[in-house]
Order: structure tokens, then sequence, then C-alpha cells
């Protein structure tokens, strides 16, 4: 009779979380489920966004404004685009990544437009693009669906179109105003794009459009009845202080956090250590030398006839304190 062996059970390794995706989004409008989308530009935001189980990180053009220090989004580069989605790539695993298209890489032709949307996908990783527009783009929105990429559209307040529309600014407040909205809106969706982002439209209106649409949309300052909301990470979290930032903060947009005061705070009391010789202390300066090789080191340094060039010998055999035991 054969000895009867015991196999240990080795665990299964947990599987990877799931990324969402589009057919989640659309699940998620006709139940009712609000859908969270946030900026993220680097590494570490994504990472939060990705703990907090966000489901679209949207690498914004806004990097352009929050990271950059520009006055308006149009000076972002498709390059500075694809540096900023690959290092988000790499913190997000759960969220759907959408990357925005900058001013000047869709609306030359769609040829131009197909062009850059395969870098930001093949160079920068993301999951789909984002453009501005409304029936102007509609068929270079059409054009990229069809190439294999998906699309998100954005109406209302475009601000990569700031110059010509004469600043930041809310839009349809008149009749004439949504019903163009709302037009722009259908447009996107018979166009092919997956969701809409609703900028800056009042309530109602935003109300109407996403009733109307079968897909998402996702309202940044356009009221509570948009399929989801989208925020920029630096806003939401209160990141920055100075001038520059206070006066692109819109006013729609809730501040979860003061973390902009607590980095002041730390920065300034790191400065202050720093001068007044309090940092490091003994408990943040953990390596150490045994006796007997500082010793030796004294001995070359007399060696080399360093101590009598900087006329230091006094301070150097002074130092008892340095050494210690190897950790």
């Amino acid at each position: 009779m054969g000895t009867q062996r015991n196999f240990k059970v080795v665990p299964k390794a947990p599987e990877p979380p799931r990324r969402v995706n589009l057919q989640d989004l659309r699940k998620w409008k006709k139940e009712g489920r609000k859908i969270v989308m946030i900026t993220a530009y680097d590494y570490p935001s994504a990472v939060h966004a990705d703990l907090a189980e966000i489901d679209v990180v949207l690498v914004g053009d806004s990097v352009a404004m929050v990271v950059l220090g520009h006055d308006t989004t149009q000076k972002v580069t498709l390059t500075d685009m694809i540096h900023h989605c690959r290092a988000v790539v790499n913190g997000c695993k759960r969220p759907l990544i959408v990357g925005d298209l900058p001013f000047g890489s869709y609306e030359i032709s769609s040829d131009q437009a197909m062009s850059s949307a395969y870098r930001l996908v093949k160079e920068g990783s993301v999951d789909a693009v984002k453009l501005e527009g409304g029936k102007k783009v509609a068929e270079t929105v059409h054009r990229i669906v069809q190439g294999g990429i998906a699309v998100m559209g954005h109406v209302g307040l475009t601000p990569a179109s700031v110059s010509a529309i004469g600043g930041f600014r809310s839009f349809g407040r008149n009749s004439k105003e949504a019903k163009d909205i709302l037009k722009d809106a259908i447009a996107l969706e018979e166009a092919g794009a997956f969701a809409i982002v609703l900028e800056c439209v009042p309530e109602v209106v935003a109300k109407h459009i996403t009733e109307l649409l079968n897909i998402p949309t996702i309202g940044i300052g356009a009221g509570k009845y948009t399929s989801g909301q989208v925020l920029v990470y630096h806003d939401m979290c209160g990141m920055l202080q100075h001038p520059h930032h206070a006066k692109v903060t819109p006013k729609f947009c809730k501040k979860y956090a003061q973390v902009g005061e607590a980095i002041q705070e730390a920065l300034e009391n790191y400065r202050d250590e720093v001068r007044n010789g309090e940092f490091p202390s003994e408990t943040y300066s953990p390596y150490h030398m045994p006796k007997e090789e500082y010793e030796q080191f004294l001995e070359e340094i007399q060696s080399l006839h360093l101590i009598e060039r900087n006329h230091k010998s006094q301070e150097i055999h002074s130092t008892e304190h340095l050494y210690g035991h190897s950790k």
C-alpha cells in the first residue's frame, strides 16, 4: 500500500482589480448609480484616486493651469499630455482612464485628430480620449470612434476656447444657448461618444440633457442631475494657496480638504528647524560609525594633510558624539 501524501494548499493569489469599462458606465446610467470622476496628473494623485475607488480618472488639460502654472489650458501640448498620462496609468489599476486631447491637437483636420488620439492611446496608455466641442467636432469624433478609440465629449464651457469665447463663463443661461448645448450633446452621442462632460451650465438645462441622452453625462458646475460628477483634484483637495491658484479656482468647486494649508505649514516648519539646527535631530541621524573605524578615518584624513589645509583639527577631534555602534 502506498504512503498517502499530504499536499499543502497554496492560497490563490488575489485577482487584480477589474478596470472600469464603458459597459459599466452605460449600466450605471440606466440604474441611476452616480459616476464619480476626478482629474489626476501624476503618480501620487493617481494612487489616491485608485485607493478611493474613483470610477473614472481624467488626465485633463487643466494640468496646464494647476500643475504647470499657465493662465489657460491652451499652452499644454500633446507631448505634455502623454507624459502625464503615463504617470497616471502607472498609479491607477481600477478607474477608466481618459486623456484630454489638448488645444491645437485635433482642430485642423480629422486626420490630425486621429493621429493625436492614437498617440495618446499608444504612448500615453489611456483607455479613452476627450475633446471639446459639439456639432463642429462631431465628424471628428465619428472618425476617431470608427478608428477604434473611445471618445468622451465636452460641451457648455469649453476652456480650451477661452480666447474665442471671451473668458471663463457659464453657458446655457438663455434659451438659444441652452438649445445649442442640447444640439451639441445629441450630435456627439450620434457620432459615437460614450459620455459627455457638461461644464458650467444651469442645473435645469443639464437635467433635461441628461434625460434626453442615452449616454452618461458628467457634470462640473452643472448641478446634481447629471449621471456623474467631476472635479479638479487640486481644487477639491484645497491643494494650492498661492494667488495664481486662488484666481483660477472656480466657485462651483467644493473643497473637501485644506491640503495646501497643511503643506505650507509643513514647509515653514521644516525651514525653521533647519535654520535653527533642530533638524536633523539624533532620531533622524540613524547611521553611525564604530569608534575604531572613526579613529582610522581620522588617521586617513591626517595622512592626506586635510586637517592642516582646513585648519579644523580641533573641530574634528571634538566629535566623539558622532560615532557609535553600527546599526
